[in-house]
């Protein structure tokens, strides 16, 4: 990368979303934790420091050296980094008497200053802090407060080589309403950034340290027809071309024609795929198996098992390629210690232990939207790019109860149905994940004059930015209707179709 931001991780859960603010500059950000600053070389534009959940107050709270960095290098303290710098220096923070929270507006500020050009005078911002910063130390200068805090904004003034910005508020936030100008602000005109990092640049430096990296080696990577595992061969293809070998397991759990219609897709971009049809040797391991863990486990390990099987056919391979993408990196390393349980680092199913390979991960520096726009870039079709999520264990967790080929059939028919009437009524781009569920519920229905004693499933769609949240989408009472009326007129076995109206939390997406 040419240059990036460091962004110090203090913990605040709005870190992600600072790293993203920046980004969306086309300005390359990477988090580490706050006692973790890499060396800084020219590379490095400026560090941002993050806010946190603890307070400067605090006996724990997470301190860093700053003489390290500032005044070597444009510094933006946000909320926690702000009160931290103005603490180290000798200003004034104090513990609030109660959290603020919420929106405020600046005033009496500096309209001159290049951080606040083209910033409203009364700005609307977000607060959201226990500390407050009473005094900003000596040699710093003041450049807005609210009406209820007297530093939302200071700045150094003259005493650093480098200049240090700080802020009492949530400039990531869409609260913030120019949030992101500030941003701009301090990393265009006062960092000196390019904003010049973009998926055509992604793409280009990415093939070329992938080349680097790689070179003559053969990489096995296994495929899922998702978004990151497909962007992320596609990138491994055009760095090693024919050296690069996928396998697409078919698990028995997919949707209606989905190993043909993927497998056909992957042959049109030129990928060298081998698919594995897979179905009865995991619907034999899942027999009888009604616990949601258990069928889990079961898949997961099934699907290693053929995949080493079909690994050792070939000859000469030296990496794994995976889709792992940046929340996982980002998830995998605690900031606040052992005291907060945080996600092991992906991979798949522990295949790299299993076939002791070296792991290559080009997408480990991206979000997901970015995925789709790195893959938008390599010309992948709409139809993988635009795909839902979907669950790595498939239909294995929406069959509730045992799984059997002709539940799986039913189910897929049934969700056939579902998903391509959305993309009919131009309603699948709309919504985040969809999906049809089958109950272990039988019910009584009439169809004609005869009584059936049928299956019953559920529709399930949500809208959500990253899966964490999620509200139940209010599609269309007469799309459900029709849905449901298909559904039952077209798949025997089936004679009640219900929606789920259940958000997240407290509910999930998935039934298991």
């Amino acid at each position: 990368m040419n240059e990036k931001i460091v962004i110090l991780d203090f913990g605040s859960q709005y870190t992600q979303l600072i790293a993203r603010r920046v980004r969306e500059l086309n300005i390359y950000s990477e988090i580490v934790p706050y006692n973790k600053l890499p060396d800084l070389d020219a590379g490095i534009k400026a560090v941002i420091l993050s806010g946190s959940p603890f307070s400067v107050t605090d006996e724990k709270a997470l301190k860093v050296n700053l003489d390290d960095f500032i005044g070597k290098i444009p510094v933006l303290g946000i909320c926690y980094g702000a009160q931290y710098i103005a603490d180290y220096y000798g200003g004034r923070v104090q513990r609030s008497e109660k959290r603020e929270y919420g929106k405020a507006n600046l005033s009496g500020f500096e309209a001159d200053d290049p951080f606040l050009k083209n910033i409203s005078k009364d700005s609307q911002v977000w607060m959201s802090h226990g500390d407050t910063i009473m005094e900003v130390p000596t040699d710093f200068k003041l450049l807005a407060h609210t009406e209820s805090i007297p530093v939302a904004a200071f700045r150094s003034n003259g005493n650093f080589e480098q200049p240090v910005y700080c802020i009492q508020f949530h400039p990531e936030v869409s609260h913030s309403l120019e949030g992101k100008q500030l941003l701009k602000n301090f990393l265009i005109d006062i960092a000196g950034c390019k904003g010049n990092w973009t998926p055509a640049s992604f793409v280009e430096d990415t093939v070329v340290e992938l080349k680097k990296k790689i070179g003559t080696d053969k990489v096995l990577m296994g495929l899922s027809g998702g978004v990151d595992s497909t962007v992320g061969a596609m990138l491994l293809h055009k760095a090693i071309g024919k050296n690069l070998f996928c396998f697409f397991i078919d698990n028995g759990l997919l949707r209606k024609n989905e190993f043909q219609d993927v497998l056909a897709s992957y042959e049109g971009m030129g990928l060298n795929v081998i698919g594995v049809d897979a179905r009865q040797r995991f619907w034999d391991e899942l027999k009888g198996l009604s616990d949601p863990e258990g069928k889990r486990k079961v898949i997961g390990r099934v699907f290693i098992e053929v995949f080493e099987e079909e690994a050792n056919k070939l000859e000469g391979i030296e990496w794994l390629g995976q889709g792992t993408i940046y929340p996982d990196v980002i998830e995998s390393v605690s900031v606040h210690g052992p005291s907060v349980t945080i996600k092991s680092h992906h991979n798949v199913g522990g295949l790299p232990d299993h076939l002791q390979l070296k792991i290559v991960e080009p997408l480990r520096m991206l979000f997901k939207d970015e995925v789709r726009r790195v893959g938008a870039e390599l010309a992948i079709p709409n139809e993988i790019l635009r795909r839902h999520p979907f669950p790595g264990p498939g239909l294995g967790i929406r069959i509730l109860g045992d799984i059997t080929p002709e539940k799986v059939a039913l189910l897929q028919e049934a969700d056939a149905i579902f998903i391509n009437n959305l993309k009919k009524y131009d309603l699948y781009d709309k919504v985040w994940q969809a999906g049809t569920v089958l109950l272990p519920v039988q019910s009584v229905g009439v169809m004609g004059d005869e009584r059936t004693y049928e299956q019953t499933v559920v529709l399930r769609s949500v809208d959500s930015l990253d899966g964490m949240t999620a509200e139940w989408s209010k599609l269309p009472h007469d799309f459900l209707a029709t849905v449901s009326s298909e559904i039952i007129n077209n798949v025997k076995g089936i004679n009640r179709v219900v929606y789920d109206i259940s958000t997240k939390p407290p509910a999930t997406i998935e039934w298991e």
